[in-house]
């Protein structure tokens, strides 16, 4: 009988996702393919530090609770992971974490360097996918239509005239009503819409609590159009989705807080010519940022000219039974428990091939 791998799920850190990243281990946890696998759990503290977790006594779709107890969990490069001075008999790694500290290349290149194969992109894709400015700049040059956009740094709050300057700019330039939002940030985090300048300058207040670069873009009147998309050096796309919201735009309220506020369509209603269309622009911007694994790519269909705009790549989505991007997988055809199974199996076939590579 084949040995089980043992799967280390990864989940909680420490940026404003955490509940949400407790969320999607939960569901990992819950539908693994325990004839394949053996799940264990680390969990990380807001604080950022890593425990060992005992299996929990539940089943249902609930968060994962971390305990902070005796368990510390370190890391020693070159040798992977330890708890309480022994080594864990790790095979693989399936990160669950979503936004900063989990989904930007961090976590990536610490489990590069203890040598452990992991699922989802690798350091440059999970940093280039969550940089929302970079990733435009890349898709820009590769000729993918992106909704129009400007870059703010923080060090404009030292100085009001700076400020003041950096406004007129935007609506000179863009003019409202304005998005403004976090560059290292998902979930809609520190996300603001603007309809003049006292809103714009409390947007941009409250977005850079959240990073030292904000991203300020058109509103489009637009739909939102989310396709899923797995694999390595050959990615493949499943039929586009749609995302519909009661709220003004789909936040971090409307995703986690009033889910009844939001209608999923698995098959989006349009034209045969855009859901051909879409999957290819979705698999050429999962390539350009180099992204592996899985990514759920996220659209604008502008309602007034049909015009499509590529609006974000999400390397790490949310991974409950119930997320889009799961949901959109199954209904291309791979089940959940599948899906898992598949993840695992990309990240074990980039470990081999980077294995390949002479280094010196």
């Amino acid at each position: 009988m084949k040995q089980k791998m043992t799967i280390a799920i990864l989940y909680g850190g420490e940026s404003g996702e955490h509940e949400v990243s407790c969320l999607s281990a939960c569901s990992v946890y819950n539908h693994i393919d325990r004839e394949l696998f053996q799940p264990v759990l680390i969990g990380i503290t807001r604080e950022g530090v890593w425990y060992f977790q005992e299996s929990p006594s539940t089943d249902n779709e609930s968060l994962l609770i971390i305990k902070s107890d005796a368990n510390l969990v370190s890391a020693v490069p070159g040798k992977g992971l330890y708890c309480n001075g022994k080594q864990l008999a790790v095979d693989f790694v399936f990160p669950v974490l979503h936004g900063t500290f989990g989904e930007d290349g961090t976590v990536q290149g610490l489990l590069e360097l203890l040598h452990l194969p992991y699922s989802g992109s690798g350091v440059t894709g999970s940093a280039a996918g969550m940089d929302k400015i970079m990733s435009k700049r890349i898709w820009d040059c590769c000729g993918i239509p992106v909704v129009p956009f400007r870059e703010l740094e923080r060090n404009i709050l030292k100085d009001e005239e700076k400020l003041e300057t950096q406004m007129n700019r935007l609506e000179e330039e863009l003019d409202y009503p304005l998005f403004i939002k976090p560059v290292n940030a998902g979930s809609s985090v520190g996300a603001g819409r603007a309809e003049n300048r006292d809103e714009l300058r409390k947007a941009i207040l409250d977005a850079f609590r959240f990073d030292t670069r904000i991203i300020a873009e058109v509103c489009i009147n637009a739909r939102e159009i989310e396709c899923a998309v797995i694999g390595n050096q050959t990615p493949t796309a499943f039929p586009p989705g749609e995302i519909a919201s009661t709220h003004q735009f789909y936040d971090y309220d409307s995703k986690y807080n009033d889910p009844e506020s939001v209608v999923l369509t698995l098959r989006a209603d349009i034209s045969e010519k855009l859901q051909d269309e879409i999957p290819e622009i979705a698999k050429a911007a999962y390539k350009a940022v180099s992204a592996e694994g899985f990514a759920r790519v996220d659209f604008f269909l502008d309602r007034d000219t049909g015009q499509i705009y590529l609006n974000e790549i999400n390397t790490l989505p949310g991974f409950t039974q119930f997320s889009m991007f799961p949901k959109m997988c199954e209904s291309g055809g791979i089940k959940y428990g599948d899906l898992i199974t598949k993840l695992i199996e990309l990240g074990m076939e980039r470990h081999r091939d980077r294995k390949e590579s002479v280094y010196s």
